[in-house]
């Protein structure tokens, strides 16, 4: 159910899209400022994670009182699952690439979950000044290019390049759930996989852009993702253009 902020009138999708850049935003400053001090990396990656956690956290407050929050830097008593509204928030997705100077590959994931899945999303790209959020992000068209892309992270290659090798395609590892999911939903690539477990709110924000713009969206076995679960984490995370899905889950399950 779509639930309009009584003083300003902003729904829960631009809510989503605001709180994303609004920490987005605030998450560059501490970054400028914490090399500018000299701050080793491990201090820059803790007080982006606590900052953009308490802003989040805060505003979700002030603008969506009644709703329960699930963030990756809080706890969890377990009241979100009794609620009607969950807001699923990763506050810095992509943690270590953003104590790295220069780095774009770290996002900004909130999303509000019913009945298990995400009604209003977004996710911020502060370091490319992209924001992508359910409702306004069309399906992106791929570049001129001979063979389609498939991302993956660093550490998973295995089923990534099965999944290239059915598609006629080249792997690419990076870092951030949500930069990769974005790749695809921008058309820099064709096929995000990761294989194994994901916490909610890795993949909560990403899954509910993709899916809203018009790609197919699953766990790595083809399974339909839930979210607001007791144990929050999803069996992997699958987005891809709707022509390579069949293709995709089928040399998944090879």
């Amino acid at each position: 159910m779509e639930r309009a902020d009584d003083r300003t009138g902003t729904g829960d999708h631009a809510v989503a899209g605001l709180l994303a850049q609004e920490a987005g935003d605030l998450l560059l400053a501490v970054r400028d400022d914490g090399l500018a001090a000299g701050w080793d990396q491990w201090r820059l990656q803790d007080e982006g994670d606590r900052r953009a956690h308490d802003h989040l956290v805060a505003r979700l407050a002030e603008l969506r009182p009644d709703d329960a929050v699930l963030s990756e830097e809080g706890g969890d008593d377990g009241a979100r699952l009794g609620a009607e509204r969950t807001w699923i928030v990763d506050p810095l997705d992509g943690t270590r690439d953003f104590g790295r100077p220069g780095s774009v590959e770290w996002a900004v994931h909130v999303a509000l979950v019913v009945g298990g899945w995400p009604v209003a999303a977004a996710v911020a790209l502060p370091a490319s000044g992209a924001l992508f959020g359910t409702g306004t992000s069309p399906v992106g068209r791929p570049s001129e290019r001979d063979r389609p892309v498939v991302v993956t992270s660093r550490s998973q290659w295995g089923e990534a390049e099965q999944v290239a090798s059915a598609i006629g395609g080249v792997v690419r590892s990076f870092g951030s759930a949500g930069v990769k999911a974005m790749a695809v939903v921008s058309g820099r690539a064709d096929v995000y996989v990761h294989p194994s477990g994901l916490y909610e709110w890795d993949a909560c924000a990403p899954a509910g852009v993709a899916a809203a713009a018009g790609f197919d969206v699953a766990g790595i076995d083809g399974s339909r993702l839930e979210f607001n679960k007791p144990r929050p984490v999803v069996p992997g995370l699958v987005v891809s253009r709707p022509e390579y899905t069949e293709r995709v889950l089928g040399a998944l399950r090879w």
